[in-house]
Parts: structure tokens; C-alpha cells; sequence
């Protein structure tokens, strides 16, 4: 396919060869760890490079023969889907010993192997960083004790090392997310959305315990996706007294018509002694003081199980694929790094830095300075924490604050999963700050029939989980009736909007801007929140929905591709939503691993697509069995689905069949994924806190008035910060006839996934990951990984 025009550096200049790259799993098992072995091992490949498995972790290190093995191409197909590591994951006594890295040095100077790329937690990174250190010492004995030539200590001079985190905890200090955790989240939300069915059927109470045994973070997050009752995390020990606390809220959960309870508490949980809170305390202590039918389910193993999500097939792709340039640009005098996450960029930290970090956090907790813990877990985690208690305790009448000012939220667009909770959020935040909150359904159109209600705090309970738009959502835009919806502005006495949708939502916008030279009703505080599948509106690098629209993309293609196996060799072109945006295509393509992706943004004509089949020819004569074709709905008028599909059909004759798929409007459907969840809940609280600080700005002389373009903005996440934008900056960014942004992110990642399916290409790296410190700080709006 066509290479868009760019005079960014290319990797062309890191060459590999003549170089050996070892990569292994150390310590628990997490999703995605495999697709991170599968790119440390195309990318060592792409570049010249010999890459080597070492099974069984360090384990196998140490006892070598069989378990170090050469990697090939085809070794990595068809494990990007499968939970788990391929390669085998132990732990080892012996490694920790003098003795033991003794052996595993002599065992990698057999081999030439002098790049590790290790993955796995704070444990596995330290043991390699202290292997490194002694790698010359190690190779003086061996020497001495004859088992090596003076040849080969020169030739292996110094062990170069570049650590991956492969945690479901995401304890690890310096990354937003860790490869593991969202897969995690995943399950334990499947697990509590089921259970939540069950609850509400016989009123019961259900106390959840997951993983965590020093890190709170997915006990955290799932009580934010699921809107839990009352959560207990080893960073944040409860009050003294917060048994009657928390047997209150139940029970005033349960007066306000609320048919059930979730609690969710973290396997480390402790209270203000370090004294363990375990499920069955919090369960007798329910039953005793309240009544309730309580039930206990402890999640377990079940956490770590499963396919990877698609947010953590991209992070663990991208990851590896950053290990390999990090490994191939490393020199004698560079620390060991760790390849990290932080908002939407790849970062390289040093790895004792981050160890010295994340050892600081237990030290913390141990010392009882938990509010030092929280905030050395970093801002996101600390974020997180804030969002929760906003969200789930409702401050008394009383002690709320009184603004007078009436908010209107309403979706606007095509529905998109975590609409719900960005709508609940908005709503429990605005009545936490003292404002009068108003639920406008169906859009502008509904707003413009006066379809407008004040809607309280319980309204909204139970509302996160919930796909689709429970308020309704209309496409049409507001010129269409600007009369009548400033006339019901004017009769409500709204005195801001919060508007959550897509493109039409940042059309709407500009159109109430220009309307506030003849209304003074639109001359209030307005904010946009980006929610669509598509991903296409300017200003913002992700939108709500769009991670629930890949996980549904991955999971059909995952099935699709297994309905192939033990048949002939076959291929599927698959057509995907998006309108003129490639995201999903692109996106979805990698985490899916496809063979190509069509899309508008990158035009492709006959030659490319004859390339294509060709090239997949060939790979279905050598090696795979079943290839993957993604084609976004609006790539090309001429070059169709069907047309693809025919040519494929008649290109591949005698080497592979072929079969078609149009995934339509399941991408649009379903229960929000947790990221979409999380993501929704955070952006909208702070589109809210935004409302607060301008309707206080603006309010002079008994009314609200604000016409500056400061207030009318988009709250969006770029690169590693939240920002808002004001709407009418944006227009010189965005393509409004193909409805997309000018430039977008995500195109950067393409060459990735053509490389990965074994295409020759060039790949930027000009904004690579560069080597920082993790002591320095962040942007402060930085939470922009903004689910987790």
C-alpha cells in the first residue's frame, strides 16, 4: 500500500545485524504477554537480528539445552489471541544465587546472546538489572574455570538489557498500565455484571475480593466501572469507625429502592493497624448489623485466565516493538531500561528508578504514610481514588454547596458504549458541586421539544454498565431549531451544557457559537465530551466508545479466524465501521493481526491490492493457514468490500478460498469495556469541575453571561494530557467534508502492523520513546490514559 510522504528519521539507519536478542516471561503470567514475545521477535527479525526464546523464564535460563530455541517468523503465528505466555513463565531459587547466574551467563555466551528482553514484574526487572552488573564478573570466572575463550568475552562484552511490565496489577511505578491489567479488568467486570443480574434478582449483597495483594489498582478501577457500593484497597485503609460508615450506606442504597449491593475489596486489603480485612469479616459483618442475604465470590485465578483484551494486544505490540529500538540503539554506558506508557506515548525510564519507586510505595504502606503511598502510585492512580469517593458518597444536603446554576448534559450523534457513565458522572459531580442537573433526551431535537427533566443523584445509579444512550441521541444539529431550543434555554434557565457525542456534537458546538451573536441564551458555558466508535472528532487522540468498538472487532475476528481451523487455507475481508476514519480498521487490524487494512486515509489503487494478494500467496504457500483483511466502510467508492473480495476469491485460486464479513452496528452495540467505562466517568467529572470554574468566572451581575471562545471548548486527550481546546481553534484542523481530523495519532501505528505481517516498510521513530526519569513530573493534566 501507498506510504504517506514524510521526512521523519527511519529505523532503516538501527540495524540489527550480527546481533542476538533473548526474550522471556519471569514471575506470574499475564494476557498479552504473548503478543509482546510476538513483536520482540518480528521486529529482532525485520531488523536483521537473531531472536531466541528462553522457555520457562529464568528457570530456563539457567538450566539451558532445550529451552533456548530460535525464534522463526512462524513460530510467533497465531498467538497474539491466547492468554497466558507460550514460552512458559517460572520462578527461580536458583537465579538468585551467585551460582545460578553463573550458569545462565555460560549459557547465553553459547549462543551469542547479549540483549535480553525481559517481561515481567518489579522482581524478574531487578534480578536482570543485577545480572547485568555482574555480566563482566561472570564471564572473568567462566574464563577462569576454562569453560570460555578470551574471544568470546570480548565478542560478549556487555549484557544489554530492556524490561517489559507484565503485570495484571499494575503495581509497577513510571507506566500507566501495564501489559495485563486491562485484560484483568475485563474479566473481573464480565464476572461483576454477571453477578449484578443475580443481586438485583433476590436483593442480595455480594462482597467481591480481587487480586492485589499490595496494589489496590484493579479493586480500584472495577469499583469505578461498576459504580461499587464501598471499596477496600491496602493504599487507602478505611477510618476508624468505617464499619457503621459503610453499613449506612448500604442501607441507605437499599431505602433509595436500590435492589442490591457490591463491594468490592482488594486480596491485600488492610485497616489502619495493617490488620487484614478479609471477604468474610465484611460478610458476617453485614449480616449481623443489617440483615442482608450476603454472598461472597473471590475472583482468583480467573483474573489472570482469558484472551487479552485489544487495549493490551496494542500496548504489548507496541511495547515490544519499542524494546527492540531500545535494545538496538542501548550503548556500554546505558542504564537498563524499562519500556513504559504514559498517556498515549511510548516512554523508556530507567529501570532501578522505577523498581527504587514501586519498592518506596511498600514502604509507604508499611510505615502507615498511605497518602504518600497514593501519590507514589502516580496520578492516575491518585485520580482514580478522588473520582471514586466523588462519585459513590454523596455528601448530606447539608454540606453541599449552593451555585443555583442549572446544567443541562445530552448526547448528541450516533450512540456509543460509555455515553452512560460519562452521563452519570456529569451528573453526580454537578450535584456534588451545588448545581441543579437537567437530562435533556433525544438530543437537540429533544431539547428544542422541550424533552428536558431535572435528574437526581439515584437516577443515574447503575447507569455505568449500561451500553448504548439511556438518554436518547439524536444526529440532528441545532441550527436547524436554534428558536426554539434558545427558547427553552431561556424557560429551563440553563446556565451550561454538556455535550457528549461525536463530529455532530463538535458541529453543534460551532454552531452555537456563531448563534451567540443573536441569542444571548447560548452565551453560557459549553463543553464537549468525544464519545463515538469512530474515533473522528479533532481535538482528542481517543473518544468513548472506541475501545468497546475494538474489543468487539478483535473478539469477531478472533472467532472468525477460528472457524477456519483444521479446513483449507482461507482468507476473510472484513468491513468495519468508521465512516472516512481509519481507526478501527488500523487499530483493530493490529490487534487482531492482520495481513492489511484499507483505508481512506491512505489511498491504495489496483497495484496495492494486487501486492497484497500476492504477498499473501506467498505466505499461505510457506507458513499460514488463515489470513485477515480489514477494510473500513468508506476507503474507497470504487474499490468495495465486494470487489476486494472478488479479486482475493479470483487471485488466490488454488492456494486459498476466501470468505467475506460486514460487521455492521455489533461494533456499536454492547456493554462498555472498562477502559470506556473509566474514561467516560473521569472526562466528564472534568468537563463538570470546568462548568463550575467558568459559570463562577463568568456570573456578574445576577446572570451568567459568557461569549468569550475560551468558553465553548472540547475537552480531549492529547498525547499524554486532558486538555480543553476552544472549538473554534479546531476548525483549521479538521476535514469537515470527509468528517476527520487533519492529522491523527493512530496513523503512525500502521507501518507497525504491515511490519508485523511481514511487509517491508518504513517506520517513524521520530517520536520514539526517549530515555527520561521517572522522579520527574508529569503534565498535570496527565491522566490521559484516562480509563485506567
Amino acid at each position: 500500500m501507498a506510504q504517506p510522504d514524510t521526512k521523519k528519521i527511519f529505523f532503516e539507519n538501527l540495524s540489527g545485524a550480527g546481533k542476538a536478542i533473548a526474550v522471556l516471561t519471569s514471575g506470574g503470567d499475564a494476557q498479552g504477554m504473548n503478543a509482546a514475545v510476538r513483536a520482540v521477535v518480528r521486529m529482532g527479525l525485520y531488523v536483521g537480528a537473531k531472536v531466541y526464546f528462553i522457555h520457562e523464564g529464568y528457570q530456563g535460563m539457567v538450566d539451558g539445552g532445550e529451552n533456548i530455541k530460535e525464534a522463526t517468523w512462524e513460530s510467533v503465528s497465531s498467538m497474539l489471541q491466547v492468554g497466558g505466555t507460550v514460552i512458559g513463565s517460572a520462578r527461580c531459587k536458583e537465579f538468585r544465587t551467585h551460582e545460578g547466574r553463573l550458569k545462565a551467563a555460560h549459557n547465553l555466551v553459547q549462543y551469542g546472546i547479549t540483549n535480553l528482553c525481559v517481561i515481567g514484574g518489579d522482581g524478574s526487572l531487578t534480578g536482570a538489572n543485577l545480572f547485568r552488573e555482574e555480566w563482566s564478573g561472570l564471564l572473568s570466572e567462566l574464563v577462569g574455570q576454562g569453560l570460555i575463550e578470551d574471544e568470546a568475552v570480548q565478542k560478549n562484552s556487555a549484557l544489554h538489557i530492556v524490561g517489559m511490565v507484565g503485570s495484571i496489577d499494575n503495581d509497577f511505578c513510571g507506566t500507566d498500565m501495564t501489559i495485563g491489567t486491562d485484560s484483568a479488568l475485563h474479566r473481573i467486570i464480565e464476572v461483576v455484571d454477571a453477578i449484578m443480574t443475580t443481586a438485583q434478582s433476590h436483593q442480595r449483597t455480594f462482597v467481591l475480593e480481587v487480586m492485589g495483594r499490595h496494589c489496590g489498582y484493579l479493586a480500584l478501577v472495577s469499583a469505578l466501572a461498576c459504580g461499587a457500593d464501598w471499596v477496600l484497597i491496602p493504599e487507602m485503609p478505611p477510618e476508624d469507625g468505617w464499619e457503621d460508615k459503610m453499613c449506612q450506606k448500604l442501607s441507605a442504597n437499599r431505602a433509595g429502592m436500590k435492589r442490591l449491593n457490591i463491594i468490592i475489596v482488594a486480596e491485600g486489603a488492610i485497616d489502619h493497624s495493617n490488620k487484614p480485612i478479609t471477604t468474610d469479616y465484611i460478610k458476617d459483618l453485614v449480616v449481623k448489623c443489617l440483615g442482608f442475604d450476603t454472598r461472597v465470590t473471590i475472583l482468583g485465578h480467573v483474573q489472570r485466565g482469558g484472551t487479552p483484551s485489544a487495549f493490551d494486544r496494542i500496548l504489548a505490540s507496541r511495547m515490544g516493538v519499542e524494546a527492540v529500538f531500545a535494545l538496538l540503539e542501548t550503548t556500554a554506558n546505558t542504564p537498563a531500561c524499562v519500556v513504559s506508557l504514559c498517556g498515549n506515548q511510548s516512554v523508556r525510564l530507567p529501570l532501578m528508578e522505577c523498581v527504587q519507586m514501586t519498592q518506596e510505595v511498600q514502604k509507604a504502606m508499611d510505615e502507615k504514610r498511605f497518602e504518600e503511598a497514593v501519590k507514589l502510585r502516580g496520578r492516575s492512580f491518585e485520580n482514580n481514588l478522588k473520582t471514586y469517593k466523588l462519585l459513590a458518597h454523596r455528601k448530606p444536603e447539608s454540606e453541599l454547596p449552593v451555585s443555583n446554576f442549572n446544567v443541562a448534559v445530552l448526547n448528541v450523534g450516533a450512540p456509543a458504549a460509555g455515553m452512560n457513565a460519562a452521563v452519570r458522572s456529569a451528573v453526580r459531580v454537578g450535584i456534588s458541586e451545588g448545581h441543579k442537573m437537567f437530562a435533556v433526551s433525544d438530543g437537540f431535537e429533544g431539547l428544542s421539544k422541550g424533552q428536558i427533566r431535572e435528574i437526581k443523584w439515584a437516577d443515574v445509579g447503575g447507569w455505568t454498565g449500561q451500553g448504548g444512550s439511556l438518554l436518547g441521541t439524536k444526529r440532528t444539529l441545532p441550527a436547524k431549531h436554534v428558536d426554539k431550543i434558545a427558547e427553552q434555554m431561556r424557560k429551563n434557565n440553563i446556565n451550561a451544557l454538556l455535550i457528549i457525542g461525536g463530529f455532530e456534537a463538535f458541529l453543534s458546538l460551532l454552531e452555537l457559537l456563531t448563534a451567540r451573536g443573536k441569542y444571548d441564551e447560548f452565551c453560557v458555558p459549553m463543553v464537549m465530551v468525544p464519545a463515538t466508535v469512530s474515533n473522528n472528532v479533532p481535538g482528542s487522540d481517543l473518544s468513548i466508545g472506541a475501545d468497546t468498538a475494538l474489543n468487539a472487532i478483535t473478539t469477531t475476528c478472533d472467532r472468525i479466524k477460528q472457524s477456519a481451523s483444521g479446513t483449507k487455507r482461507r482468507v476473510f475481508i472484513i468491513e468495519t465501521m468508521g465512516g472516512y476514519c481509519g481507526y478501527l480498521a488500523s487499530v483493530g487490524g493490529l490487534a487482531a493481526g492482520a495481513d492489511a487494512a484499507y483505508i481512506y486515509e491512505e489511498p491504495f489503487d489496483i497495484r496495492d491490492l494486487q501486492a497484497n494478494v500476492e504477498h499473501l500467496t506467498e505466505k499461505m504457500k510457506t507458513s499460514i493457514q488463515r489470513g485477515l483483511v480489514l477494510r473500513n466502510e468508506n476507503s474507497n467508492e470504487n474499490y468495495t468490500t465486494d470487489f476486494i473480495y472478488q479479486l482475493y476469491s479470483e487471485e488466490g485460486k488454488g492456494v486459498f478460498d476466501c470468505r467475506k464479513n460486514v460487521l455492521g452496528h455489533m461494533q456499536q452495540g454492547g456493554a462498555p469495556s472498562p477502559f470506556d467505562r473509566n474514561f467516560g466517568t473521569k472526562i466528564s467529572a472534568k468537563a463538570m469541575q470546568w462548568i463550575t470554574k467558568k459559570l463562577v468566572e463568568t456570573f456578574r451581575q445576577g446572570r451568567v453571561f459568557a461569549n468569550t471562545e475560551d468558553t465553548c471548548c472540547l475537552l480531549g486527550m492529547r498525547r499524554r494530557a486532558l486538555v480543553f481546546q476552544p472549538v473554534v481553534q479546531l476548525k483549521g484542523d479538521t476535514d469537515f467534508v470527509h468528517r476527520i481530523p487533519k492529522e491523527q495519532w493512530w496513523l503512525k501505528l500502521r507501518p507497525l502492523m504491515k511490519i508485523l505481517a511481514k511487509y517491508k516498510t518504513s517506520y517513524d521513530v521520530s517520536d520514539s520513546g526517549q530515555l527520561e526519569h521517572v522522579v520527574r513530573n508529569r503534565p498535570k493534566e496527565s491522566d490521559a490514559s484516562g480509563a485506567m
